[in-house]
């Protein structure tokens, strides 16, 4: 089988697409079971965030992996990129230290990527391959992220959204900033507009015990979400992120909105994927709509001044890979040699255990030493000797001198050993 990575991510798909395949928290379990079931996957993983849907497998056919994508959302291939062995080892290594991320050396898809293969391996969809890499791929991004400033300052989508509405008609010390949402993207977006003094913050989340801690936190209002209709037109400023599937501010609601405000405008940033706000809303005319990929250019200026480190941080992976396919292909080497000697064992226990019953049930022991040595002696040249009978029958020369050169380096060894000796 092969090592696969399939998916699409902000450079190769727009927003439109990638929510299409994002598979939320609620799906993600039976999404990942499904694709463990094809009976081409022995092993898989599945990684979706705001930016990227991937999923690695170990696999016979990368066409059935990129099928069963597809049949998630239709006209996708053409988005798609597969990668394969040495190079999907390489892109996870990226990604997981954030040179892939729209937000170079970005923090939180470190953590993404362990909550994915934590999924995996609860329920069961990862196997040793997958496990291992894995692993190495969190030990790698914490060696750039050690050696390197690749990780140094990051700038967050959010932190990029909160910048551009502070360089905006928008100023935040005499704005109502309303968050829609609670997650890890919404409280970096109130850490930042703590930090820029915001006149007033409302935090609107359909769990009400969720918005009060982080208002709390930040010096905010909780609301819920069902009252959002209600104070949407406060709102100079609209941060949302949640997991919805369905976007939870409609063109209606911002047009009502804008209504009550007598039209002054209102600027949104929708940081979700799938998007929280209907699209329609950027049409409204003193609506200012943002999405994550609009963000990318305001981050474009981090991006270049950390080329340096993320080159260097680059090098160290190129070295990583090296040693990890060095590390599997060592490992596939030595498989035989640890089925071998887990035969040959199993071989000498259960004969071991036989002649130790023969022992307790008064045999002569004389006896049970021959019958050991010689039942220990069949059991272990059986297959061998099948095997070169057989090698012998269908002109297999290749098997026949392997044995005779493995055969002979014992004899050398053993004369080697008896010089010693002597």
């Amino acid at each position: 089988m092969t090592l696969w990575v399939l998916g699409l991510n902000h450079q190769t798909a727009p927003v439109h697409l990638r929510e299409r395949v994002a598979f939320g928290p609620e799906i993600l379990p039976a999404s990942l079971a499904s694709l463990h079931a094809l009976p081409q996957v022995g092993e898989a993983a599945l990684l979706s965030t705001c930016n990227r849907t991937e999923l690695y497998a170990v696999a016979e056919d990368g066409d059935a992996l990129a099928k069963w994508l597809s049949d998630h959302a239709e006209g996708l291939d053409a988005y798609l990129y597969r990668h394969r062995d040495g190079d999907a080892v390489r892109h996870l290594f990226r990604v997981a230290t954030g040179l892939d991320s729209m937000v170079l050396g970005e923090p939180q898809i470190l953590g993404q990527v362990k909550e994915a293969w934590a999924l995996a391996r609860e329920h069961g969809a990862l196997g040793p391959q997958l496990d291992r890499l894995f692993q190495q791929s969190f030990a790698v991004a914490k060696r750039a992220r050690t050696d390197t400033r690749v990780g140094a300052n990051p700038v967050s989508v959010a932190s990029a959204a909160v910048r551009l509405a502070q360089e905006s008609f928008a100023r935040l010390s005499e704005s109502t900033v309303m968050l829609v949402g609670a997650g890890e993207t919404i409280e970096l977006a109130a850490k930042h507009l703590s930090d820029g003094r915001v006149r007033r913050l409302l935090v609107a989340n359909r769990t009400l015990a969720h918005a009060q801690e982080l208002a709390s936190r930040h010096g905010g209002y909780a609301l819920p979400l069902a009252e959002l209709d209600r104070h949407l037109a406060e709102a100079d400023v609209v941060f949302s992120a949640t997991a919805s599937r369905e976007p939870v501010i409609r063109r209606a609601q911002v047009a009502a909105a804008l209504a009550a405000r007598k039209h002054k405008p209102m600027l949104l940033f929708d940081l979700a994927v799938p998007r929280d706000i209907e699209a329609g809303v950027g049409e409204l005319g003193d609506a200012f709509l943002y999405t994550v990929d609009d963000l990318e250019r305001a981050v474009e200026d981090n991006r270049r001044s950390r080329r340096e480190a993320a080159d260097a941080a680059e090098a160290i992976i190129e070295l990583q890979v090296g040693r990890y396919l060095e590390t599997v292909q060592a490992s596939a080497h030595h498989a035989p040699l640890k089925r071998m000697r887990a035969q040959g064992e199993a071989a000498r226990d259960e004969v071991l255990g036989r002649a130790r019953q023969q022992l307790a049930n008064g045999r002569d022991p004389a006896e049970v030493l021959d019958f050991l040595a010689h039942t220990l002696t069949n059991r272990l040249l059986h297959p061998p000797t099948a095997a070169l009978r057989e090698a012998a029958l269908s002109g297999d020369a290749e098997l026949a001198r392997a044995a005779e050169k493995l055969f002979a380096g014992s004899d050398e060894r053993k004369e080697r050993n008896e010089e010693r000796e002597g």
